[in-house]
């Protein structure tokens, strides 16, 4: 057996709709190092939620033990993402006074936990209680207040919550697994990290998860998350659409979405036919269409999917001649022709964003559908301060949040 030596390791495990995928890293001198992968379908989720525990667990463990035979050890604790709706996302603003003194590490201290004192349980369970940035004398933008003079201290926290019982089925299957949770973090937390720089996330983006199951539209800026929607909708509709459409099995549909697909048109379309296996009897003639007529399906969905997505972006403030950076990922973006497809629609400027940050990570798990599990090592290795580590809690803060959460909005509108 591996020796178990999962001390200075990470290791990150992504359940999704699709795919359940582990990855086990460890920091070196010159990066995050890749030591092992693996994956395994998932059969036991849907719409990022889990609807059978036995599958989903089962899973996770052949996914995590794939991965350790590959790095040749054994591990004992994981990072695990959380993708299903009920995500919130809120900043609450905390003071205390310091009377023109300087500031010592102590006062820091102290204010942090004022801070974590103000996250008020409202009936859900907090993910991420992170301060961000601190204000003197109401001049915002401090990341090192240590040493400095001021009469009023303040900080931002930044809150994800979600709605508890989710959260509590994922991390009974990952312990049911014989892992211990390390933390579950919050999707786009973990993607922003592998797909977006740290001038979007200042500037202003949206970033847009195309999963199988699940869209996560959040919004950046000002280095934080302060706008998130998540819309019950993903790529396997597509799928669907073509495996009812052609009378076929889901696994030859998304054959024909991966391989032929297109969110495309062209004039050559037409002349070109793709045999499809019905699934009317053994024995039966293949049904051969265009891929003109492949395509038509794909499109239908996609009219209706990136109609939501619009929705969300302009229910989140996203709007106006600033709000123009877009990035796609998530296993929806390997769609062929995606990214120009979103522009047209969008009107924005939209790239594709793939994992990085990595050495080492696998050709296989590379893709854009693997980017939240690259994110989960990059957070892990940030080694993220969190205010819940002082004291249990469970919810956001309330009062002064909202008016952070506005004023970054309303930047967007006019010209952040």
């Amino acid at each position: 057996m591996a020796p178990t030596r999962s001390e200075g390791l990470i290791t990150a495990v992504d359940i999704g709709s699709s795919k359940v995928a582990a990855l086990i890293a460890q920091p070196t001198e010159g990066g995050l190092q890749v030591l092992g992968s693996g994956q395994r379908e998932s059969r036991g989720v849907k719409h990022g939620l889990v609807m059978d525990m036995e599958r989903t667990e089962h899973a996770i463990r052949e996914a995590v033990e794939q991965a350790e035979r590959i790095a040749r050890t054994n591990i004992d604790q994981a990072w695990i993402s959380f993708s299903a709706g009920g995500l919130y996302s809120n900043v609450a603003s905390v003071e205390v006074d310091l009377g023109g003194q300087r500031i010592a590490q102590t006062d820091v201290d102290s204010l942090l936990e004022a801070g974590r004192r103000s996250i008020d349980p409202e009936g859900r369970m907090v993910l991420h209680a992170q301060p961000t940035l601190y204000t003197l004398d109401g001049l915002k933008g401090v990341r090192t207040p240590t040493g400095l003079h001021a009469e009023r201290l303040g900080v931002d926290i930044h809150i994800v919550s979600a709605d508890p019982s989710p959260v509590r089925n994922l991390d009974l299957c990952v312990r049911s697994a014989h892992l211990a949770v390390k933390s579950i973090v919050a999707s786009p937390i973990a993607t922003a990290m592998a797909c977006l720089s740290e001038e979007e996330r200042e500037l202003g983006v949206a970033l847009v998860e195309l999963g199988a199951g699940v869209t996560n539209v959040s919004l950046f800026a000002g280095g934080l998350l302060v706008g998130l929607a998540s819309l019950p909708i993903g790529s396997a509709e597509i799928t669907d659409d073509i495996a009812s459409a052609f009378g076929t099995r889901r696994a030859q549909a998304e054959r024909l979405k991966c391989y032929h697909g297109s969110a495309q048109t062209s004039p050559r379309d037409n002349h070109e036919t793709v045999d499809v296996a019905v699934t009317d009897g053994e024995g039966s003639d293949p049904l051969r269409i265009s891929r003109a007529q492949l395509i038509g399906v794909i499109r239908q969905r996609l009219e209706v999917w990136f109609g939501q997505v619009e929705e969300a972006l302009k229910a989140l403030g996203f709007t106006g001649p600033t709000a123009r950076r877009l990035v796609l990922t998530g296993g929806g973006a390997e769609l062929k022709g995606i990214a120009d497809y979103a522009q047209g629609v969008l009107g924005r400027t939209v790239r594709l964003g793939r994992p990085r940050g990595l050495i080492g990570l696998p050709d296989a798990h590379g893709g854009m559908g693997f980017s939240t599990l690259a994110g989960l090592v990059l957070f892990a290795a940030s080694d993220p301060i969190d205010l819940r580590q002082a004291a249990p809690a469970a919810g956001p803060a309330r009062g002064p949040a909202g008016g952070f959460v506005s004023r970054i909005m309303q930047a967007f509108r006019s010209g952040y």
